[in-house]
């Protein structure tokens, strides 16, 4: 796939930044940076997204890597395996994120979280009132909140950048564990 809309130059300062913290500039910023006001607006989003505490951060990255995976956006699921690996998260766990349903390295909860990322995703939603009260009776109200907005921004993210054509940077190369490739079936519901 290719760039369906051109990268912009981002300010200089902005540029290095990105440089020097990710070793590259991420893709989708360029693209964004054709609209300033609206890459702004995202970033700052993005940045308060990656604030907030009140859901695990490892269950937040791996409903983030189960849409990217279900949605088929390489450079959310690059970029949160460089996440994972930042996180101090179990790697070997992290590339499995795309096939959990078949391994056997995921809690029940963890389950439970990816199947509510994918359900969350799905088209229409799938999710039912016995995985929510589930999580709900784990996790609780402030953090069920939480995870459910940020898969939600985890499918404003994957759906922008698949539609832009942006894929993989190779910064899960950092991590020397190979991303798994999602099965042919799923057990996932419609997601066209």
């Amino acid at each position: 796939m290719t760039l369906r809309i051109p990268k912009a130059e981002l300010p200089t300062e902005m540029r290095d930044n990105m440089i020097k913290h990710l070793g590259a500039v991420p893709e989708p910023d360029e693209v964004l940076w054709n609209n300033p006001k609206l890459a702004e607006a995202n970033k700052e989003f993005a940045a308060k997204v990656g604030q907030w505490d009140a859901a695990d951060a490892s269950l937040k990255t791996f409903a983030h890597m189960a849409v990217a995976a279900q949605v088929g956006c390489s450079w959310c699921l690059d970029v949160n395996y460089f996440v994972a690996l930042n996180q101090n998260l179990d790697l070997a766990k992290a590339s499995q994120v795309p096939r959990w349903r078949q391994s056997e390295m995921f809690t029940p909860l963890e389950r439970d979280v990816l199947e509510y990322a994918e359900a969350m995703t799905n088209t229409p939603p799938t999710v039912t009132d016995e995985l929510s009260k589930r999580l709900l009776d784990r996790l609780g109200p402030a953090a069920l909140v939480e995870l459910t907005t940020v898969i939600g921004f985890a499918n404003m993210a994957t759906r922008c950048n698949t539609a832009h054509g942006i894929t993989s940077q190779g910064y899960s190369d950092a991590c020397e564990i190979p991303l798994a490739g999602r099965p042919e079936t799923s057990g996932v519901a419609s997601t066209a």
